[in-house]
């Protein structure tokens, strides 16, 4: 309202009603009836208004505080679902390691009977090639003695000898003549 020049209730060197001019003075009393009727008419308007205000600022708190709760709630339920899992991650762990050492005894267990096998097959190859080498060997030696045998037959021997033993080894033989 600023300047705005009110009739004050001094009285004239006259007597009268005059035109108070001094800025300070009316001022002061310009702020007091603006107030004054703030108060009287904007009281109901200004208790509405924070009586809204409160309610609104009454609501976001409850607001806040369900969120806080259903925040707490959601953060348990996350907590104990994060606790399944890793006990559910930790029970997987040891049934892989369980599995894993079961799977290595068996693998090494296999390999025992595998190395064994190996064994038993490579002993029965060794005495097979071994027969095979010894009745190779007797072949050649009784060949080699049949070879001298006929060699000092032949040496011993002579033509009337020979058939005389023919004969003989023929009439042994049922051919008789």
């Amino acid at each position: 309202m600023g300047n705005v020049i009110l009739l004050a209730t001094e009285a004239s060197a006259e007597g009268g009603w005059g035109l108070n001019f001094n800025l300070l003075e009316t001022n002061l009393i310009n702020l007091t009836i603006i107030i004054g009727l703030l108060v009287y008419y904007g009281r109901d308007f200004l208790s509405n208004l924070l009586s809204q205000r409160r309610a609104e600022i009454e609501q976001a708190i409850k607001e806040a505080e369900e969120r806080q709760q259903k925040a707490a709630v959601a953060l348990a339920d996350q907590q104990q679902k994060l606790t399944q899992a890793q006990a559910e991650a930790e029970r997987i762990r040891a049934d892989a390691e369980a599995r894993a050492k079961a799977l290595k005894a068996k693998i090494a267990e296999q390999a025992a009977k595998d190395v064994e096998r190996m064994r038993a097959t490579a002993n029965q190859e060794m005495d097979a090639e071994q027969q095979r080498v010894i009745a190779q060997l007797r072949t050649q030696v009784a060949a080699m003695a049949l070879e001298r045998a006929e060699a000092q037959i032949q040496e011993r021997l002579d033509q009337n000898a020979q058939e005389r033993l023919v004969d003989r080894s023929l009439a042994m033989l049922g051919g008789g003549s």
